[in-house]
């Protein structure tokens, strides 16, 4: 059965190329980014797992753990990790999941027959402090993941769920958000100091409260 979003994330429990793990143990108080590859030995995936790797200071600001999984198993993902150094000249600095009886990815269905029988798409899970799926994505094999996306999205999340606000298509850190409808208006003073302005009744928009 798929995952929806507010669902809790499944627990599990998985060996990994920094150690065993629990997995809601391993997240604590943080946000999470579970993400999935097809294959170890890939040429997309190679270039996503360096990637996440510089993108390091950028998910720890946000109090975000990173870890990956892949259907292969513990010693395929260390003879693997020195390639992904060197091609993206960084230190994989996360976990990667050895899930080769395919446990965590049939608890998060991230293999689809349709697509491929044995290798999982490429999920993301986006999970919150609650333990609560926030976001997912699935992207075909064939298509790396934009993860300046990932980081806007995370933003968001992050500004949500802290805030009465939503943010509005295109929306980027520090550009104006939108007050949901369940702000009343006598309220807005007190909540939105910067001001509020009136697009429409129902839209109604205010500087970043956190900026």
């Amino acid at each position: 059965m798929s995952l929806r979003l507010g669902d809790i994330a499944p627990d599990f429990s998985a060996d990994t190329t920094q150690g065993h793990i629990n997995f809601h143990e391993w997240l604590g108080t943080s946000w999470g980014l579970l993400f999935s590859h097809p294959a170890d030995f890939t040429p997309v995936c190679t270039t996503e797992l360096g990637r996440t790797a510089l993108l390091k200071g950028e998910f720890e600001k946000r109090n975000v753990k990173v870890i990956a999984v892949s259907v292969d198993d513990l010693e395929s993902h260390n003879r693997w990790v020195p390639d992904i150094n060197e091609v993206n000249n960084t230190e994989v600095n996360f976990p990667i999941i050895a899930d080769e009886n395919r446990h965590v990815a049939t608890l998060y269905d991230m293999i689809h027959p349709n697509a491929s029988e044995k290798a999982t798409v490429r999920s993301v899970f986006i999970i919150g402090p609650d333990k609560k799926i926030k976001l997912t994505l699935t992207y075909p094999a064939s298509t790396g993941r934009n993860f300046n996306e990932i980081l806007r999205v995370i933003d968001s999340l992050q500004l949500t769920a802290d805030y009465q606000v939503a943010t509005p298509a295109d929306w980027k850190e520090g550009e104006d958000v939108i007050v949901t409808p369940a702000v009343p208006n006598d309220q807005l003073e007190g909540k939105f100091p910067k001001g509020v302005t009136f697009v429409k009744p129902y839209l109604r928009v205010t500087p970043q409260p956190n900026k």
